[in-house]
């Protein structure tokens, strides 16, 4: 087992935190979230992968052969869709934002009324 791959999503999870810490656009921010999602694809991988375990598909397989668990796969596939909608959520609020005040900067978007 090794550890990189947990460093690398851990890294991936602090440099998208510090992008969304201190993000001064609105797109940028987006991106930002959508590095520290991505560190949850990669520290789902690692949970899941198994040295020497082949795709969880059992037809036509000798019984006792290793598996990669199928849960976490499916868990995977699930996250992508989660992030890709959210993504797209919220760069429609940032296109929203930018039309109706004409900038993208967080600090400079007053509150709304009415």
């Amino acid at each position: 087992m090794s550890l990189l791959p947990y460093i690398v999503a851990v890294w991936l999870f602090l440099v998208g935190l510090y992008g969304i810490v201190t993000s001064r656009n609105f797109i940028h921010l987006v991106m930002c979230l959508a590095i520290l999602q991505s560190s949850t694809y990669v520290f789902l991988l690692a949970v899941g992968y198994r040295i020497g375990a082949g795709p969880p598909v059992f037809a036509n397989v000798p019984v006792g052969t290793p598996a990669v668990d199928p849960v976490v796969q499916a868990l995977l596939l699930t996250d992508i869709v989660v992030e890709a909608t959210v993504v797209a959520l919220l760069l429609s609020f940032a296109v929203q934002v930018h039309r109706n005040t004409a900038t993208l900067d967080p600090e400079k978007v007053v509150e709304l009324e009415g």
